[in-house]
């Protein structure tokens, strides 16, 4: 029987929990696992590996809340040096249209390997692979080649494009889904929940906007004009430019499954026979909502931070 230590982060002073974490997982053999107790859902300590360790690691909730969350956090047998989800999207964004049509997360779970999600998810990954293999007889448009983009232009393009969409349209969807909600819920209950899960996602999202435009893309681009300027990078608030980025990946991981849990509510979007204009348009305007959200998290996730992140050990080495 597998023996493996559990930690009890709880027990630990705050400035003591991340440092243990890695020490004991640095210390683990190849195959080797452990587990941690947590009364919350340690998810930034899942991004902080990933920035930290790349994806040698394996990530498995045995426990999920509501007042005990059990991970158990496996050191992989051999360095996984496979392309990520988000890496294949970012050489070609055609691919995201395909991982979309076996229901795979390339934006929020875009730093995860192909073989790991089939495998959780019961696709044979043969099967996504051949679908990608058409892609080849087509060109690619390289009309928005986003990885060679300036980092400061990107966030310049991000907030204008993606931000923008966010704060045109949530209020308007959220009255839609409070309207269908109060006319139609006594027979279709789900629009209730859809209604009260999107008004979440709509709150997180407005103060995640927010902290992205206040804080973590100033820096950004700041490190960008240093870096045209041959100039020096001055200290911020929140230390490494990881910590920030960490917060901002939770989150996009939050609002994309809170969004997906929409999906699966309405089977799809799939309207109910007699559906009025409001609920109609309300179902079109989720679709949307959610594939704008789609593209927004794979420029910051799977372009943006990485970028930063080496900008920033660029410009700390000079």
């Amino acid at each position: 029987m597998e023996t493996m230590i559990t930690l009890n982060v709880t027990a630990l002073e705050p400035r003591l929990k991340h440092p243990t974490i890695f020490e004991i997982y640095d210390g683990l053999n190849p195959g080797e696992a452990f587990v941690i107790d947590n009364d919350h859902d340690p998810k930034p300590l899942y991004y902080q590996l990933l920035a930290e360790r790349g994806q040698h690691f394996t990530w498995a909730y045995l426990e999920n809340g509501p007042e005990l969350w059990k991970v158990k956090i496996a050191k992989n047998e051999t360095p996984q040096n496979e392309e990520t989800i988000g890496e294949m999207v970012t050489k070609d964004y055609r691919k995201a249209q395909v991982f979309k049509s076996f229901g795979i997360d390339f934006c929020c779970g875009g730093k995860k390997i192909l073989a790991e999600v089939c495998k959780r998810k019961g696709i044979d990954t043969e099967v996504v692979q051949k679908a990608m293999e058409f892609l080849k007889e087509a060109p690619v448009d390289s009309e928005n080649d986003y990885s060679k983009w300036n980092p400061g232009f990107l966030t310049d393009y991000i907030i204008n494009t993606h931000h923008q969409y966010v704060k045109d349209n949530t209020t308007f969807i959220m009255e839609l889904a409070n309207k269908v909600a109060s006319v139609h819920g006594a027979q279709h209950p789900e629009t209730i929940r859809v209604a009260e899960i999107f008004a979440k996602v709509a709150n997180d999202l407005t103060l995640h906007l927010m902290k992205e435009e206040k804080v973590l893309f100033p820096f950004i681009k700041e490190m960008s004009d240093v870096q045209d300027q041959a100039g020096r990078l001055s200290e911020s608030a929140f230390g490494a430019v990881s910590n920030p980025i960490q917060m901002m990946e939770s989150e996009h991981e939050e609002a994309g499954e809170a969004l997906q849990t929409i999906r699966e509510l309405t089977d799809n979007f799939t309207l109910p026979a007699g559906a009025c204009n409001s609920y109609t348009i309300l179902y079109k305007k989720l679709d949307e909502y959610e594939n704008d959200l789609h593209k927004h998290v794979h420029l910051e996730n799977n372009i943006l931070f990485p970028k930063a992140l080496a900008l920033e050990k660029e410009l700390r080495q000079r």
